[in-house]
């Protein structure tokens, strides 16, 4: 049984990485490389971007934490264009990731929980998240340990098809149990 849950989801987010180029450089030296990708060593900031300049190319900020910057000589716009295309590539590659719900009970059977195991191995074989629950109703409640038992068969069982990485231990919040998995890479 799948829970059904009206959720936004948001896509990873890729932050554009702001690049400074000449005069917007304010560290007082910089590691400079040539267009060649040679490094011509440590120099003033200025004389880099006078250097820069002779040659016909712009003095950009490719490793500001460095220290001192890593700075380089390339075209701005065709550099600033490069690691968009790179950006807009990485952002076409990543998968989101959803969690998908599965529901047990407490007097469930053997049959029942190998057919809520196949479902898991569905999702992991997705490459989605399981997020196991159960819903203690009446005397349930005071049961706890045999509901413990369950969500450890349940577990037992899935890990001798995937390794699984316990992404949330067993929570209790209410009368609802609920744990969160996910497959070991």
């Amino acid at each position: 049984m799948r829970i059904h849950r009206h959720r936004k989801f948001q896509k990873p987010k890729f932050e554009a990485q702001e690049f400074r180029a000449n005069h917007h450089i304010v560290a007082p030296e910089v590691r400079v490389i040539d267009e060649a990708g040679v490094a011509l060593g440590v120099l003033e900031t200025v004389k880099a971007i006078n250097l820069a300049q002779e040659r016909g190319l712009d003095l950009v900020e490719v490793s500001p934490k460095a220290e001192p910057p890593v700075c380089k000589f390339a075209n701005y716009s065709h550099f600033k264009y490069q690691k968009e295309k790179e950006m807009r590539k990485q952002r076409a590659q990543s998968k989101e990731v959803e969690i998908k719900g599965i529901r047990l009970t407490m007097r469930i059977g053997s049959g029942d929980l190998q057919i809520r195991v196949d479902q898991a191995k569905k999702f992991f074989e997705q490459g989605d998240k399981v997020k196991v629950e159960m819903i203690l109703r009446g005397r349930e409640r005071a049961h706890g340990d045999v509901a413990q038992a369950v969500f450890d068969e349940f577990v037992v069982k899935l890990g001798t098809h995937y390794p699984i990485r316990v992404e949330q231990p067993l929570k209790s919040m209410n009368g609802r149990l609920h744990m969160i998995l996910a497959r070991q890479s």
